[in-house]
């Protein structure tokens, strides 16, 4: 296959992708190959489009030159993106990718609405292209080019989890549809004296326009802080869940710096009778064996928590049912409890989904409420939160 060909080529230990050097290599090749795939590309369609005068031709081709510009962005950002960290700067540059990610997609847009407006005029003064058997040749050769880059990108935008190369690849999928109708109008050019090509140009367009504000809404979501996947999130629980001294985990965080510089963040649950430098010990190595299995900046807290007290087990069961009443996506940690002569008070943190009907005073006020109605001597503190991922 041409793309493992390439990769094994020009891209030394190609498949330690958790290297930053090894990332800029697989940018630098997924640049490279872009630039001069669709430079030929623009060069092909741009002699066709003339040929035969046909205006979704030439739309189509100016849309290659600026997937080429966009290219040489992509490239640039994953130069400046492996910038190491400094002062102002200590977790480093990596966002700079998904930055130039999203002007990658912006002049994806632009170049959309500017074939819009061509297409439009074309319409509106309509002139019927020129057919010629080799027009057809030639975009087929394009499709089966634009095809070939679709998957390119995609592998190596899974291969190194970059959004600018994924960007790239949805870019070049929408690319190959537009050229596959262009070739469809073309043909039905022969058979029919209708203007078909300024409405093809239009709807080229339009399929321009949705792949980059598409694309921009993704970028625009990592830069902003969009939620870790699900499967990275459960990847994350079932390997705390081989440390049998923890016995639970709350307030779990993930902050995306870049790829390949995530920080995690949470608390973990150890019973409260484990000798407190042993659990410690189990922090410590916790965290380290974390970072070298996500390669990630790891911390976390450490939470004692009551595991044999019956007393406590009982009534965090009773707080537990009395939440469920309540809602059934309600989840509660760090219980405990105050005895005091003629009272008893229950102290929790209360997670509240975010797209919850009730907020979060609402919340704590029924589950307290619920509570009460169990004993009337029970006393609640009850401290209402949300989940990070």
């Amino acid at each position: 296959m041409l793309t493992n060909f390439l990769i094994r080529s020009f891209v030394k230990d190609y498949e330690n992708t958790s290297n930053n050097d090894v990332r800029n290599n697989y940018a630098m090749l997924s640049g490279t190959t872009g630039i001069i795939a669709n430079i030929a590309l623009f060069l092909l369609k741009l002699f066709t489009g003339i040929f035969t005068g046909a205006v979704a031709i030439i739309a189509d081709a100016f849309n290659n030159i600026s997937d080429a510009g966009s290219s040489v962005v992509t490239m640039l950002g994953f130069r400046l993106s492996s910038k190491h960290a400094d002062k102002k700067h200590p977790l480093g540059h990596g966002r700079m990718e998904y930055i130039t990610a999203f002007i990658v997609d912006i002049m994806i847009v632009i170049v959309g609405v500017e074939l819009f407006k061509t297409a439009v005029d074309k319409i509106i003064h309509p002139d019927i292209p020129q057919f010629r058997p080799i027009t057809l040749i030639l975009l087929g050769i394009a499709i089966l080019v634009k095809l070939w880059l679709f998957l390119f990108y995609r592998k190596i935008g899974n291969t190194i989890n970059s959004a600018a190369i994924k960007a790239a690849a949805l870019d070049s999928i929408s690319d190959t549809a537009a050229t596959g109708l262009v070739f469809i109008t073309t043909i039905c050019a022969k058979f029919w004296d209708f203007p078909l090509d300024g409405w093809a140009a239009l709807i080229v367009s339009a399929l321009i326009i949705w792949a980059g504000l598409k694309a921009a809404k993704e970028t625009v979501d990592l830069l902003l802080g969009t939620a870790p996947s699900q499967e990275f999130v459960e990847s994350v629980y079932g390997f705390i869940k081989k440390y049998p001294d923890v016995v639970g985990t709350h307030d779990l965080m993930i902050h995306d710096y870049g790829p390949g510089r995530l920080i995690i963040t949470l608390h973990a649950e150890i019973s409260e009778d484990c000798e407190f430098l042993h659990a410690h010990e189990v922090i410590d190595i916790l965290e380290k064996d974390m970072q070298e299995h996500f390669g990630a900046i790891v911390t976390i807290h450490l939470d004692p928590v009551a595991v044999n007290n019956e007393q406590v087990n009982s009534l965090k069961k009773l707080a537990e049912e009395c939440m469920l009443a309540v809602d059934k996506d309600f989840t509660l940690h760090d219980f405990r409890i105050v005895n005091a002569e003629s009272f008893t008070t229950l102290l929790f943190d209360l997670c509240i989904p975010v797209d919850s009907k009730f907020n979060d005073n609402e919340a704590a006020e029924l589950v307290a409420a619920k509570i009460h109605e169990k004993n009337p001597t029970f006393k609640t503190v009850i401290h209402p939160e949300h989940p990070f991922v």
